[in-house]
């Protein structure tokens, strides 16, 4: 299972910029998960918790290895933003898509 990643916050970037910019978000994020291989199914898991429980589940209705899936994509996530669009940026901001 592969995925692909694109970045739409370009603010004038080149081509390059904004290609390098990608490799960057995904480097971060499959370091965060441990492997390029998890981003996918991980992902894909965290989209069926979110379809399940809405888009910030309560940690009390999940079970333990829903919990695990929602914090891991999470801290994936976030640190992947940071690397690519600065510690200040808010998530809702950050305009990217990954499909999968």
């Amino acid at each position: 299972m592969s995925y692909t990643l694109t970045l739409f916050d370009a603010d004038g970037a080149s081509d390059a910029q904004r290609r390098a910019a990608e490799q960057r978000f995904r480097e971060v994020l499959e370091a965060s998960l441990g492997d390029a291989s998890l981003v996918a199914p991980v992902y894909s898991a965290y989209l069926r918790i979110v379809a399940t429980y809405g888009e910030a589940p309560s940690p009390d209705v999940l079970t333990d290895a829903e919990r695990e899936i929602v914090e891991q994509w999470q801290a994936a996530e976030t640190a992947a933003v940071v690397a690519v669009f600065g510690p200040h940026r808010y998530m809702g901001d950050a305009m990217y898509e990954i499909r999968i």
